[in-house]
């Protein structure tokens, strides 16, 4: 591949190599079912429609590469999938894992939660559009709740002001050059964080905020999982309610007068 098509590549790396022990399930929870597909099929089809998304890196549990090479990606005919790799020990290991399969074929790459599969098309495009302008772009939701700061003892220590605060959601999307060289960074000095952001922040890079939604859950729990489903189902029935409305409004084709 030339620099010239490099450049001109968007890739996403979803991570779905979580093991489900929140759900009390023995399948890892990507794999379970919602509205008749696994979590992780919902996830993927949102990036197959995605216009900004050239290709897909999944990275999956030990012993689930084939498994969902053959029940995920060829039953549901996932054609921007390129590779489904195995995750490592943490979620920051998984997605270096990701990132190194695809070294060198993307300018610009988006990680998302495999179990995020309300995330809209949309909302991939503009944190895309985004990172590719300002070199990297995180989605997150404003914060409803008071937050409070706790102490080692378990006293409340500071409370910050609201206002400041938002709750970081997938995709975060970055120029690639910027996130790999983070992850190096880290993988070298054994730095653990709980997101991508968080390590480009060591770079002195500032993510811009793009706005999320209150829709787009990370399922973990069985609740998140219901709840999930709800949205889905909402969706689904507000959609074919515009189809309708959309067919109806189409004015009668016209008949050549005798």
């Amino acid at each position: 591949m030339g620099e010239a098509d490099a450049k001109s590549k968007t890739y996403a790396v979803v991570v779905a190599g979580g093991s489900g022990t929140r759900m009390g399930a023995d399948t890892p929870k990507q794999y379970l079912m919602l509205a008749r597909r696994p979590i992780l099929a919902r996830t993927l089809e949102v990036f197959e429609k995605s216009a900004e998304i050239d290709a897909v890196i999944i990275v999956v549990p030990r012993g689930f590469v084939q498994k969902t090479r053959d029940e995920i990606v060829h039953r549901y005919n996932f054609p921007k999938v390129r590779y489904v790799v195995q995750g490592g020990r943490r979620r920051q290991n998984s997605v270096f894992n990701g990132l190194k399969a695809i070294r060198g074929a993307c300018d610009v790459v988006a990680i998302h939660d495999g179990v995020r599969p309300l995330v809209t098309p949309d909302l991939i495009d503009k944190s895309v559009r985004v990172a590719r302008n300002f070199g990297a772009a995180i989605v997150a939701y404003p914060v409803t709740s008071t937050i409070k700061i706790i102490s080692h003892d378990g006293f409340v220590d500071s409370t910050p002001e609201r206002r400041y605060l938002m709750a970081a959601q997938t995709p975060q999307t970055f120029q690639y050059p910027v996130l790999m060289k983070a992850y190096e960074q880290a993988m070298a000095t054994d730095f653990r964080a709980t997101d991508d952001s968080q390590l480009v922040e060591r770079l002195g890079v500032k993510p811009i905020v793009v706005q999320g939604s209150r829709e787009n859950i990370k399922i973990t729990t069985t609740a998140d999982l219901e709840l999930a489903e709800c949205i889905f189902r909402t969706r689904k029935a507000e959609a074919k309610s515009n189809g309708s409305k959309k067919t109806k409004s189409k004015p009668a084709p016209r008949t050549a007068k005798s």
